[in-house]
């Protein structure tokens, strides 16, 4: 079963359009909002994609994800607990490196303990507190957790501001001569709230 937006669409385009005309004249252009959520059972299954991807691209990234799933099956699946029984050779084997490794045992560790709630928890939690918690795993900065809010959580007022395709779709829809930085793009996107997940979709798409 697809996950589903906790917000309509129809609603937040219509406060976009009537709080920012530069904005709404890019979604006029660029037309309806179709972001799609990702699938995911945990929490853990999509911070484990999001560190196998971390400064990977496209084949080689699927490739090793999809080795490291397969190891963490042979363990009963994709789960914190499948982790502590999987060697650090065999994960290495995988195509993890050193640094990924720890990250992905840090990632169990912190499932376990609670420090990461479950999916269920997650969708109860404040964006600010699963940044708090989740930014405590090794290797999990707030640049990934955003994402996540935005692509698997659907959450509607996040404002990625650490995404250098959001500072330069920023710095083209408003001509902006000098590269905005992130407080300037904030202090902007207070006429946005509550609906910054929105309109940072449509800055990228600008860029396709």
């Amino acid at each position: 079963m697809k996950p589903k937006l906790k917000f309509k669409p129809s609603l937040a385009l219509a406060h976009l359009r009537a709080s920012d005309a530069t904005l709404g004249a890019l979604i006029d252009r660029l037309g309806p909002f179709t972001l799609e959520l990702k699938p995911t059972d945990s929490l853990f299954e999509a911070m484990l994609r999001s560190i196998v991807y971390q400064q990977l691209h496209g084949k080689a990234a699927a490739t090793i994800h999809g080795r490291v799933l397969a190891e963490l099956d042979r363990h009963g699946g994709a789960t914190p607990a499948a982790v502590t029984q999987s060697t650090d050779a065999a994960l290495r084997g995988a195509g993890l490196s050193g640094n990924k490794l720890l990250a992905v045992r840090d990632l169990a560790a912190k499932c376990l303990e609670g420090t990461v709630p479950s999916l269920a928890e997650a969708h109860q939690l404040a964006d600010e507190e699963l940044v708090t918690r989740l930014t405590a795993v090794r290797g999990i900065g707030p640049w990934t957790v955003h994402m996540l809010l935005i692509f698997y959580l659907g959450r509607p007022d996040v404002m990625p501001t650490g995404d250098f395709a959001i500072r330069l779709g920023f710095k083209k829809l408003y001509r902006k001569r000098k590269d905005p930085k992130p407080e300037a793009i904030l202090k902007h996107a207070r006429k946005w709230q509550p609906y910054r997940s929105v309109a940072s979709w449509y800055l990228w798409r600008s860029l396709d």
